[in-house]
């Protein structure tokens, strides 16, 4: 931080990797004024451990084995609206960098930045700054973007995509967004016919392939 602000930043890490989980503590271990509370290693755990231990930042892996950063992002700030959510990916130009901003995140990392740019985001992100950066770009998603539009997704049809890839059920869905069951299934057969898929095993694995989830 700085003379006026010497306050120690507690850092939630959640990651599904501990090579990523391993590299980052080391790499901010580093720096005195900030402190790794906890880890997490799904996005379910990761707003448990926000509600229990209150950090000040969640440096968040965009792709969870349970959730993408969207929702994650959306869950952690439900439980403390006032935490600082980072986004830390390999994926820089994935499509759910763009929800996940507008679900409240306020900064984007790649995971092969160097040590002393992740401090910075950070610093800059505690101090109110909003910090995309700067290798993602103002086109950062446009590959994604494109294939959503070569195959004619809207924006609620890739909503309910996203929540199929967590395992979400139509139920679930229709709670979750706010539709009738019917209304799920409607959108879903049109998902799997513009991906070429038969099921949602292969819509899954067809989304994976072009690059939008």
């Amino acid at each position: 931080m700085n003379a006026a602000s010497p306050r120690t930043v507690r850092v939630l890490v959640a990651d599904d990797h501990p090579i990523v989980l391993d590299g980052v503590t080391l790499a901010l271990r580093r720096t005195p004024w900030l402190e790794i509370v906890g880890y997490a290693r799904t996005g379910r755990h990761a707003i448990e451990a926000a509600a229990r231990l209150q950090p000040d930042v969640v440096l968040l892996d965009l792709r969870l084995p349970d959730m993408l950063g969207p929702e994650a992002t959306a869950g952690l700030l439900a439980e403390a609206p006032s935490l600082k959510v980072i986004l830390f990916t390999a994926y820089p130009d994935h499509v759910a960098i763009e929800a996940a901003l507008a679900a409240g995140a306020r900064g984007v990392v790649v995971k092969d930045t160097e040590r002393a740019d992740l401090v910075e985001v950070i610093r800059k992100v505690v101090g109110g700054e909003r910090v995309v950066a700067a290798d993602l770009g103002a086109d950062g998603a446009a590959a994604p973007r494109r294939a959503l539009d070569d195959r004619g997704i809207t924006r609620r049809e890739y909503d309910i995509l996203r929540r199929v890839a967590m395992g979400q059920t139509n139920p679930e869905i229709a709670d979750a967004l706010g539709l009738t069951r019917n209304t799920v299934k409607t959108y879903l057969q049109r998902l799997l016919e513009k991906l070429g898929a038969r099921n949602r095993v292969e819509a899954l694995a067809r989304a994976n392939e072009l690059g939008i989830l």
